[in-house]
């Protein structure tokens, strides 16, 4: 199994300009791949009884050279529930989570 990364970006409201960079720098990087299904860009929002809500980006895979430009981390797979597509087609769903 190809390993994914991601990368925590703390309180929503202070994380939209990096969401923002990421979905720039991935978009020309999916376009000139020739948009493949299995590169995909993910985004979770995790409150675990906090006031406020933490962003956490998940890369897959083929997304690789973007998460390291973001200095995204190494980790598993996430699970699909709660995730929402920020970037990437939306075939990446059957792809990535069969």
């Amino acid at each position: 199994m190809s390993r994914w990364f991601y990368k925590h970006l703390g309180d929503v409201i202070m994380a939209s300009r990096t969401l923002d960079q990421i979905r720039a720098a991935f978009l020309p990087f999916f376009e000139s791949a020739g948009q493949p299904s299995d590169m995909a860009i993910f985004t979770r929002n995790d409150a675990e009884g906090r006031l406020h809500c933490e962003v956490f980006v998940y890369f897959s895979p083929a997304a690789a050279e973007i998460a390291q430009a973001f200095d995204a981390q190494p980790c598993d797979q996430p699970m699909r529930p709660g995730l929402e597509l920020l970037a990437g087609g939306a075939p990446c769903w059957g792809k990535l989570f069969p």
